[in-house]
């Protein structure tokens, strides 16, 4: 069951990755203007490739920790998925001929710039600099369930940005990733309470 469920969360991805590339390719922007370097469709772009980008690095460490093909396949699926969303939003980011990086404070697109994250954890949900190099030091069931505590931190973080996204952004395409991002990850969720729930485990939060 719940392998249908990933191979299901997977596709919906792969489709909404599909439907980006042709609106995009269409010209659907929201209006036929490049938004500003100031505008949420900016910021969400340029904080969710930061945010997507540990995801993709906490993936491929939980993958040399353990050798449960479980948790190695989630782990595959969602460094394969974020990986190919980062890569498109920052494209977008040189279609519009707006920088990769900003001056601004991560989040100021939603009203919450967040100054200076604990211990690098620079967005909602992200890992601190220690607990990536603690999950890097474990192995065998430990790394399983502290990863997929981690993922799910993270997760409930890109939501609420994504969230945001689908509130604030002005350009199509990426308001339809951001929903697309919203559901597969719920869904994630739950797979990775079931997870844990095998483990004798719990989210954190």
């Amino acid at each position: 069951m719940r392998q249908a469920a990933l191979i299901a969360g997977a596709a919906a991805t792969a489709l909404v990755a599909a439907g980006a590339i042709t609106y995009a390719v269409a010209g659907d922007d929201g209006g036929g203007q490049a938004p500003s370097a100031e505008s949420a469709d900016a910021g969400f772009a340029r904080d969710m490739a930061v945010h997507h980008q540990q995801a993709v690095e906490m993936s491929y460490i939980v993958r040399d920790r353990t050798k449960d093909e479980e948790v190695r396949r989630l782990a595959y699926d969602i460094a394969q998925t974020q990986a190919n969303q980062r890569g498109m939003m920052l494209g977008w980011l040189d279609l519009w001929g707006l920088p990769k990086v900003s001056s601004e404070a991560p989040m100021t697109w939603m009203d919450m710039g967040m100054a200076s994250g604990k211990d690098g954890a620079l967005m909602p949900g992200m890992a601190t600099n220690t607990e990536m190099k603690k999950l890097g030091t474990l192995s065998g069931k430990q790394a399983e369930i502290f990863y997929l505590q981690l993922m799910t931190d993270h997760h409930k973080g890109g939501i609420h940005m994504a969230e945001g996204c689908v509130e604030k952004c002005a350009v199509g395409v990426e308001k339809r990733l951001a929903q697309g991002m919203v559901d597969a990850q719920q869904s994630e969720i739950g797979l990775m309470a079931d997870l844990l729930k095998e483990r004798g485990a719990t989210p954190r939060t």
